[in-house]
């Protein structure tokens, strides 16, 4: 089963990530984890990476690509996996579709978390509020002008995605307004067509 998560900033993709992976056992490939840890080791796609980041920006569909490919190839993903956050735009699509038709693969389904934006506005202040009171430093790209950023970002280049999913055939809109647990139980009824669960 090859899976792809849509949604917002602060929609709860992380969450119900963790959750598919334990109940279909198959990877969640997060292209931020990716870059994240290509950051961290100071590759030079990091330092490249880094650099766009910082910006608050995205980086090119060349190194994001580059990152997938790669990691595609790995044994854990031979019985599928979970994209997150990528593709996030059209061409990137495109080239996630050519990229898995050259293995004989190809999109299963994909997840639209359907959320409220000042709902998530609001769910942003409370997390900021929370880590300030454990004495923690909220991340840096945790404050309500990235957020509204990256927003717009998502609204500009990864909506597209809706309808080009949609004309697959391949979307499922899931309502991720509701408790952790009812968004968990809408995906289940969605994928277990899909795949053996644990």
């Amino acid at each position: 089963m090859i899976l792809i998560f849509l949604g917002p900033p602060g929609a709860g993709k992380g969450t119900q990530a963790a959750h598919i992976v334990e109940r279909y056992n198959i990877p969640q490939l997060s292209t931020g984890d990716m870059l994240r840890a290509a950051v961290a080791a100071q590759t030079p796609v990091g330092k490249k990476a880094k650099e766009v980041m910082d910006a608050g920006n995205l980086v090119s569909d060349d190194i994001v690509a580059a990152i997938v490919e790669e990691r595609i190839e790995a044994e854990d993903c031979a019985g599928g996996f979970l994209l997150d956050g990528f593709p996030r735009t059209d061409v990137q699509a495109e080239m996630l579709d050519a990229m898995l038709q050259k293995k004989e693969r190809a999109v299963d389904v994909v997840i639209e978390l359907k959320v409220d934006e000042t709902a998530l506005l609001d769910r942003l202040k409370k997390r900021i509020a929370e880590t300030r009171a454990r004495g923690d430093e909220p991340r840096k790209d945790d404050n309500e002008e990235t957020f509204k950023y990256r927003l717009q970002v998502y609204k500009d280049l990864t909506a597209p995605l809706i309808p080009f999913y949609a004309a697959q055939d391949k979307l499922k809109e899931v309502d991720g307004m509701g408790s952790v647990a009812a968004v968990s139980a809408q995906i289940d009824a969605i994928l277990d067509d899909f795949g053996p669960k644990n």
